[in-house]
């Protein structure tokens, strides 16, 4: 028998808190600048780095979480039947919480004990666990720290079934899943289906990222010898070759992931497979596979490593004892390759979940064709290609029709993108499936429905923060429009005018019109994207008098943004006038000192002026805003012992005692993220 449920999940956690205001402009770089080693194979290169520069907007940023945890209540939609309990969370991307076998009492998935936020999503906060869904943009996904809409839909034999679907606003794409557990499936069933609705090419992005227990005995397999790894996380360079071994990983198995001494990643290439899966089996040869129908042809493990930035990082998103792993699955050879999606057509596929158990000498054989071909066959037990098309033709005849119940509740950006386009006689249909009540429209989106409704975008105070940003063409052309009258040609309508044009690259007239916005009405705002488009552009400058403008400003409002006070004080740094940084800094509200960012960059600050035991101080606090990849730090850590055994002895403060500084003072591993240790 197969139910559903509402239920909570009570987590100690660090609350969210609020998002940033400022824009973060999209890459100039649209395409990443990646390598391919010699012996990539051609076919491997179409789509290669293609739009998989930074991108955000119309999203903001979630940065303002910090590592005080309190107990925290979470919505959650149990899918259950005879073998599996499904645990999903809507209020977070709609992530597969938890994957219970029932028969044997074994949780399938890395289930995180905690709700620790951190610097890994494109917008920033990220929590480890689970099995994530990302769509869009290269990253994890835009809203996997933010609600989405689930409804309750039936399955092939009228029992019960869980949709999660969304609006994705930076592509203009609609997305669902729709998830299944029929009486007596050992497997949990869920169908994807994009859809894109508008009249142009997309780059197309969706991995599975799946988070299991990482033991001493755990061995990734995939149906193929053939990988691409990445060889090298600083310059992007990637490479091809055969399972076991890797180059960058020489006379070690690479499927087992405890053998790698630093964070790494690769991609089994199973696109010639007609079922493809990947497991994570443990010393005993079980745990949880994954298979799904070809479009989703390709698989990944991800690792920390055993350094001990890895380790670091391991107990920083969660505790100690919970070490994790990921196996992704997704649609092009690697996370830095896209796929064009045509205007007006939808892709879909089948993925299903469970419990795998073979033969431990034969999972654990260091023959790693014998091992996978034996895992291969424990995987076709329970599902073939042909039984896996099949249930995906039969979720494809349900996928339109409506969820019986709304269970829960995403943003108004579903509607008001359904409102726009009942004002459009050609606008393609959008399928019945994606349900956005009226009801879910709120003050987000009231501008917007003011311009949508009347021509024009209502007129705030400057001193009011700026709301929420919209960067589809189709809202770029109806503020155009509304410019074109003189009485709507306001200071607020420039400055998302302008956000709207330097989205879409053209940003001379993007600072034409903040300029102009600043003219009829000076707001931190307009000022700060000025400042911000100096800095890209190496006008520092420029870019510090625009700041200084900008934060003039924001100084006087009843919340000044921390936000724009860290950039500010970024750029001094940068520009090496660390006596500017010092005063603004020491002017800030308490409550921005605190700031994780500004915190690192006030160490900074006292490291360049000599007062080192301020820098000291600075490292013994516990951050929550870290950066996979940066060594913000460890670098301040070991400068700040190079600066010490220069005053102690005298020496020139050069390479040669930098270089003695860190192998004589490591750093402790409360501030060690780095991803390799040199």
């Amino acid at each position: 028998m197969t139910t559903l449920r509402s239920d909570n999940l009570t987590l100690l956690g660090a609350p969210l808190g609020g998002e940033n205001p400022l824009p973060f402009f999209r890459s100039p770089q649209h395409d990443l600048p990646v390598r391919a080693l010699p012996g990539m194979p051609s076919e491997k290169l179409a789509g290669f780095g293609v739009e998989a520069g930074f991108r955000v907007l119309p999203y903001r940023m979630q940065d303002t979480y910090g590592r005080a945890r309190q107990p925290l209540s979470f919505k959650t939609l149990v899918l259950e039947n005879e073998y599996l309990a499904a645990t999903f969370l809507p209020e977070l991307g709609g992530r597969l919480y938890s994957l219970v076998h029932k028969p044997q009492g074994r949780e399938l998935l890395a289930c995180n004990p905690v709700f620790q936020p951190a610097n890994l999503a494109i917008r920033n906060a990220w929590f480890s666990g689970g099995i994530e869904w990302n769509i869009g943009q290269l990253g994890h996904t835009f809203g996997t720290c933010a609600p989405l809409f689930a409804g309750a839909i039936r399955g092939e034999h009228g029992e019960p079934g869980l949709r999660l679907y969304e609006f994705e606003r930076c592509k203009g794409l609609f997305w669902q899943i729709d998830c299944y557990l029929p009486p007596g499936s050992p497997l949990l069933l869920t169908y994807v289906r994009v859809v894109n609705p508008t009249d142009h090419p997309e780059a197309m992005y969706w991995w599975t990222n799946i988070a299991v227990p990482e033991t001493p005995g755990t061995r990734v397999l995939a149906p193929t010898d053939t990988v691409v790894y990445l060889n090298n996380f600083q310059d992007l360079s990637f490479g091809a070759a055969q399972m076991p071994e890797l180059p960058s990983l020489p006379n070690r198995d690479a499927s087992y992931s405890l053998n790698f001494p630093f964070a790494n990643e690769y991609f089994f290439q199973c696109d010639s497979v007609a079922l493809p899966w990947e497991a994570a089996l443990d010393a005993s040869g079980k745990g949880l596979f994954e298979a799904s129908t070809p479009r989703l042809a390709y698989r990944k493990l991800f690792c920390w490593g055993t350094h001990a930035g890895g380790r670091r990082w391991q107990e920083f998103l969660s505790e100690p004892g919970q070490a994790y792993l990921e196996i992704q699955a997704g649609l092009a050879p690697t996370q830095l390759h896209t796929q064009p999606m045509a205007p007006h057509s939808a892709w879909e596929w089948m993925q299903v979940f469970g419990l795998l158990e073979a033969d431990p000498r034969a999972v654990h054989t260091p023959d790693w064709h014998a091992a996978y071909r034996a895992t291969d066959q424990a995987v076709h037990k329970l599902i073939t290609p042909e039984r896996l098309a099949s249930l995906a033709a039969s979720a494809h005849a349900r996928a339109d029709t409506p969820a019986e119940e709304l269970l829960h509740s995403g943003a108004g950006w579903g509607a008001l993108e359904l409102a726009r386009r009942a004002t459009v006689a050609t606008a393609a249909q959008v399928p019945a499936a994606f349900v956005f009540p009226a009801n879910t429209l709120g003050p987000e989106q009231a501008p917007w429905l003011t311009l949508l409704h009347e021509g024009h975008l209502p007129e705030p105070d400057p001193m009011a923060w700026p709301g929420a940003w919209m960067t589809q063409p189709e809202w770029a052309l109806l503020t155009e429009h509304s410019l074109a009258q003189p009485a709507t040609r306001h200071w607020y309508a420039l400055l998302h005018a302008g956000v709207q044009l330097c989205e879409h690259g053209d940003i001379s007239s993007a600072c034409a019109l903040w300029h102009e916005s600043v003219a009829r009405k000076p707001s931190a705002w307009a000022y700060r994207n000025l400042a911000a488009i100096a800095a890209q552009t190496a006008d520092t400058g420029r870019a510090i008098e625009q700041y200084a403008a900008a934060w003039a400003l924001a100084q006087v409002m009843e919340q000044p943004p921390a936000a724009l006070a860290q950039e500010y004080l970024q750029l001094l740094c940068a520009a090496g006038q660390f006596e500017s940084a010092d005063a603004v800094a020491m002017s800030l509200p308490v409550a921005h000192r605190t700031r994780d960012r500004i915190r690192i960059l006030c160490g900074r600050i006292a490291l360049a002026l000599g007062r080192l035991d301020e820098v000291e101080q600075a490292l013994q606090h516990e951050y929550a805003d870290i950066r996979e990849g940066e060594n913000d730090l460890t670098d301040l850590w070991f400068e700040l012992w190079a600066r010490r055994m220069a005053d102690a002895t005298g020496r020139p403060l050069d390479a040669a005692l930098r270089a003695e500084a860190q192998q004589l003072h490591p750093p402790p591993q409360s501030i060690d993220y780095r991803l390799k240790t040199a």
